[in-house]
């Protein structure tokens, strides 16, 4: 497994990183949990995100890493606990990270990120939004004097606004989430520029649009449901199309093009078995996309460059909202 060093952070992390959503109870409990870190760990992933959001992702990491000798870097985030959150409750927010700390096993954490530190009617974390100030600042500040945390972060799903938070200079690392795939570029117009500016680490989830992109749909796709667009609907079967022409399946395409940006450090994963970690450990080594398909690739995005109106975040392919053979429910 290639290592990418990680901004000013200085940390060597695994181009492809482990997402911890599905290392919980959401995804089998301990035991699969176990076989997916294991797994990871062998195949030399080094780094693993989670946060106290994601079910009990920290709990169960906490009766797994103990038993893993090789080093890991780990990173969790302040955000959603206790209940009801106060994001400017300085006491709430030591209590978060002393429960991280308990759960996980462990005397430091790597990255400590806000979660969701870009979107005010979520959480509202800033006394100032302009010049980025609010209780949050203090308490990671105080974590890092004190040795609690190694660097700190933004975990967000906007561009402009998480930009500005990461120019601001207090953080060292950003995890962008749906704002870079084959389909989405976002990224590229604020946070990449944001994250060369201030020398921050970059992490890219959901390079694979949480699903969207892991497999083909190409029924549902045809038949066009309600909610997608029709250039989304011709950009997909474009890409389709090109995947049948490269005979790649596209989890593997999603995220090498992901990992053939230098700007991206890490590539997280949300496997729920330890067989999906080894499929994207074999596409992760097969290396960047060479130009010809990345130039194929940015044609395709540019037949719907800009998100359709009201098209959902998670393109619900699977029948949440309407389907193939479902047009005639009512």
């Amino acid at each position: 497994m290639q290592k990418r060093t990680l901004g000013r952070t200085g940390l060597k992390v695994s181009e492809v990183g482990l997402g911890g959503l599905y290392t919980s109870s959401l995804g089998g409990g301990v035991e699969n949990a176990r076989r997916i870190v294991e797994r990871a760990v062998a195949l030399g992933i080094n780094y693993i995100d989670t946060a106290p959001r994601y079910a009990d992702s920290e709990a169960t990491l906490g009766q797994v890493l103990p038993a893993i000798k090789s080093p890991l870097i780990l990173s969790t985030k302040l955000g959603g606990r206790p209940e009801p959150f106060d994001p400017k409750n300085r006491d709430g927010l030591m209590w978060s990270i002393e429960e991280s700390l308990k759960l996980l096993k462990r005397d430091v954490i790597d990255l400590l990120l806000i979660h969701e530190p870009d979107r005010p009617q979520l959480f509202n974390w800033w006394d100032d939004p302009f010049k980025v100030v609010g209780p949050v600042i203090e308490v990671l500040q105080e974590l890092k004097e004190r040795g609690v945390i190694r660097y700190t972060g933004l975990g967000g799903t906007t561009v402009t606004q998480l930009a500005h938070l990461m120019r601001s200079g207090h953080f060292d690392v950003v995890l962008t989430a749906f704002n870079y795939s084959i389909l989405f570029r976002e990224a590229e117009d604020d946070i990449f520029p944001a994250a060369r500016d201030m020398n921050m680490g970059v992490i890219v989830g959901s390079a694979l649009q949480q699903g969207g992109l892991g497999r083909r749909y190409d029924e549902v796709v045809r038949w066009k449901p309600p909610w997608l667009a029709r250039p989304r609907q011709q950009q997909l079967l474009a890409l389709y199309d090109f995947l049948d022409e490269t005979g790649m399946e596209l989890p593997e395409l999603a995220l090498r093009f992901a990992l053939s940006n230098p700007q991206v450090h890490t590539v997280l994963i949300g496997p729920k078995s330890a067989e999906q970690v080894e499929q994207s450990v074999v596409a992760a080594a097969r290396g960047p996309l060479p130009p010809h398909i990345m130039g194929k690739l940015d044609d395709i995005w540019r037949l719907c460059p800009m998100r359709p109106f009201e098209e959902p975040m998670i393109w619900p392919f699977k029948n949440q909202y309407f389907g193939p053979g479902m047009a005639n429910h009512g």
